[in-house]
């Protein structure tokens, strides 16, 4: 159970939670295994979800049975992010998931701080591209940590930007990586999507609108 009124901090995870650029990842992963001789399924998707693109990468070379030197890895990095860009091009406000601009107001009305703990480098093009960006106290995105979810870096250094202890930051995660992650940080979850996808969750909900009356 989660008391709402204790929370000082709300950290959010950008793709699954605010907008959904799942699709994106999966288009560009899809065409740079498709490359690579290698099917690429959802399913392998969905084990990328709170991954960094250099440990996606390597499970994709993994799975495919392939080996690559550090340069080749840098150009395949360089090819898929180049590819995901020209997809993103098209997002906008439209994209936002349920629930998610109420939400960020209701937080705002409350005197909620707000950080992103994202592990895309390409964060802040995507809050400023759906005009979100502007509700954030704190972005801490895959360029400001050293290890990915489910390490907790991302996580308390979210809740040292905003100078709140952790035990008063509620994390919104939608990938199990994201769950241990916030949960090694010692800070409650609440899982967004499915719920065999959000072990050890706090509380579990389908999308965001159905957290604004709580606050």
């Amino acid at each position: 159970m989660i008391n709402y009124t204790t929370v000082k901090a709300v950290i959010f995870d950008l793709d699954g939670v605010l907008v959904d650029t799942a699709i994106y990842h999966f288009q560009a992963w899809h065409r740079l295994a498709e490359q690579l001789g290698y099917s690429f399924s959802l399913a392998d998707n969905e084990q990328l979800k709170g991954v960094s693109r250099v440990e996606s990468l390597e499970l994709i070379l993994k799975w495919a049975g392939m080996e690559k030197s550090e340069q080749e890895k840098a150009q395949l990095l360089q090819q898929k992010n180049q590819w995901y860009l020209e997809l993103i091009e098209q997002l906008s406000p439209a994209q936002l998931l349920p629930g998610s601009l109420a939400l960020l107001q209701r937080l705002r009305e409350k005197d909620i701080l707000i950080a992103l703990g994202s592990a895309s480098k390409n964060a802040l093009s995507i809050l400023q591209k759906t005009e979100i960006v502007g509700y954030f106290d704190a972005l801490i995105d895959g360029n400001a940590v050293q290890t990915s979810k489910p390490d907790p870096e991302v996580f308390l250094k979210g809740a040292e930007a905003l100078t709140i202890q952790p035990r008063y930051c509620l994390v919104l995660e939608d990938a199990q990586a994201g769950i241990d992650a916030a949960k090694a940080a010692q800070m409650r979850v609440i899982g967004v999507g499915k719920p065999e996808n959000l072990i050890g969750a706090d509380a579990l909900v389908e999308d965001l609108s159905e957290l604004v009356e709580r606050f």
